[in-house]
């Protein structure tokens, strides 16, 4: 750690202290939870900060990872899971037993042993106190340097404690607190007289005994004689608190619980306990609301980091703060009671009359809807049937001049042809019939046909290629008004949908029209509903 983190840490350390010392006195009212609230709402950017340093430490362990020294691998793996330990479980289980390994594979008893003490504390921390007694009495503590004998011992005597309190059966829970602090006695031997450690262990030993006033003096020195990382200071106001609350000062032990859960929060110690106590306190007071939010995120930081004893903890009490909150609300509602039944009837009456009102503007709105429905079919139907009309009569023109066109010709042909017959000139008759083309006769047909439909539909062509992709539609020659494709079409638009009059119409084959009809509506936008797209196409 660099000389500016160290100063800025300080810094932290100390104004926190000097926040505790100068409101030592000051009553716990609104403001204060009022902080906490607002850490709460913050405690995401903290959380944050915890991952960066974590990401910072693997990018490390990655540097030495490749370097190959296994010493220092070892350590960057401890760094990992001291990061990791009061925050997430399995990711300090994960890197704690990378460096376990490794110690074991490099033969290093001081670092295995090391590794274990750190397995059994971080164990116990997530509720699991077989296992960490398993690992705990694997080690000789007579094989261990001095400082890891102190963190052995105290280990030791945390997992009695958490053991008494998890247990919470009073045949068993004297017998671990005695052996607790037995070890915590034997840990005082490890460690300097007056030392942080020292005060550590010799205010856990004096709460243990219900010391209360000793207990008060020591973690008062412990916080005001050493510069305590954000774990400890919690464990300390924490640890201050319940012994407040042993002495009957209420404030003072709410004072000290708050700082406890800030601490937490700031350092994103997820394996903690002093908002589940807080939210216990204040359910004790009758503030369910506030207690019902403060332990559903002791709960949240209990499964993110897994403690399994914690979970359980915490969700004894959930219900049962939920239950009373519930209680109140019940209580209120019957304050209530007594008013809702004098307005009964008339809430009855009125009802009934809304109801009745409903009703009647329902089957109104039901009637207008129906009205409106009829209206749209019948302009529908009356649309269509002007359409059909205007279509009717501009094709009944068309075909009575056609036809009389026609009839006009056949007479010209008849006479011509009789003339030719009785005068004799069979070669000119022959000649005449020889230059008469049906073809053309037929090309005619159609380009009258074309015309009269597109007065009917003049934007026919271009809402015709709208249903296609771009690469598919149709582009007509310079002298063309339709083609065979488009005439099929327009036809259908007419209404005329059999394949064998449009065959018969355009003197093509009824495969013919089979494969025009197929080829179009494959390549269409539309392959469902071609049909129907192309009979919403509007008239002029």
């Amino acid at each position: 750690m660099g000389a500016k983190t160290k100063i800025s840490k300080i810094f932290f350390l100390l104004s926190l202290f000097l926040f505790c010392t100068s409101t030592y006195a000051q009553k716990i009212d609104s403001l204060s939870y009022s902080d906490l609230d607002k850490m709460v709402i913050d405690r995401e950017q903290y959380e944050k900060k915890k991952d960066q340093r974590i990401n910072l430490l693997k990018e490390d362990l990655e540097r030495k990872q490749l370097l190959g020294d296994s010493t220092n691998i070892y350590k960057a793996n401890l760094e990992l899971f001291k990061e990791y330990e009061s925050y997430k479980y399995d990711s300090a289980y994960y890197f704690l037993t990378n460096a376990k390994n490794l110690a074991i594979r490099i033969k290093d008893s001081s670092k295995l042993a090391h590794s274990r003490i750190n397995e059994g504390f971080i164990l116990l921390s997530a509720g699991l106190f077989k296992e960490a007694a398993d690992t705990l009495q694997i080690i000789s503590p007579e094989t261990l340097i001095e400082k890891d004998k102190y963190q052995y011992y105290y280990t030791y005597a945390r997992l009695y404690f958490d053991l008494a309190d998890y247990n919470d059966d009073k045949r068993f829970q004297l017998d671990y607190v005695r052996k607790g602090i037995a070890l915590l006695k034997v840990s005082l031997k490890y460690c300097t007289a007056n030392s942080s450690r020292y005060w550590q262990s010799k205010s856990l030993i004096k709460l243990k005994e219900q010391n209360w006033k000793g207990a008060e003096t020591s973690y008062l020195k412990w916080i005001e004689n050493f510069d305590l990382n954000p774990n400890l200071y919690a464990i300390a106001t924490s640890s201050l608190s319940y012994i407040y609350d042993r002495l009957g000062n209420d404030n003072l032990a709410n004072k000290y619980l708050i700082l406890a859960a800030i601490s937490d929060i700031k350092s994103a110690t997820k394996e903690n306990t002093a908002l589940r106590n807080l939210a216990d306190k204040l359910f004790q007071k009758g503030y369910l609301k506030k207690a019902n939010y403060y332990v559903k995120i002791a709960l949240d930081d209990a499964n993110f980091y897994d403690a399994r004893h914690r979970k359980n903890q915490i969700s004894s009490i959930l219900p049962i703060i939920e239950s009373a909150q519930l209680l109140k609300v019940e209580q209120k509602n019957e304050s209530l009671r007594t008013t809702v039944y004098l307005l009964a009837f008339l809430t009855l009456i009125t009802l009934i009359f809304i109801a009745l009102t409903f009703k009647q503007l329902k089957e109104k709105k039901i009637a207008r809807k129906e009205l409106a429905k009829n209206n749209e079919r019948l302009k529908k139907v009356n649309l269509s049937l002007l359409e059909s009309d205007t279509i009717k009569q501009d094709y009944i023109t068309y075909f009575l001049r056609i036809t009389s066109h026609l009839i006009g010709k056949i007479e010209s042909l008849q006479k011509t042809t009789i003339l030719r017959i009785q005068t004799k000139k069979s070669d000119e008759l022959l000649k005449m019939m020889k230059n008469y083309s049906v073809k053309q006769e037929r090309v005619a047909l159609f380009n009258q046909f074309d015309e009269v439909f597109l007065q009917l539909f003049p934007d026919f062509i271009e809402s015709f290629n709208k249903l296609f992709p771009k690469d598919q539609q149709r582009n007509l020659k310079k002298e063309e008004l339709l083609n065979t494709e488009l005439r099929i079409f327009a036809l259908y638009r007419l209404g005329i949908q059999d394949n064998k009059q449009i065959a018969d119409f355009l003197d093509v084959s009824l495969s013919t029209v089979y494969s025009y009809k197929t080829r179009l509506k494959s390549s269409s936008n539309y392959r469902e509903s071609f049909e129907q797209k192309v009979m919403e196409i509007k008239r002029l």
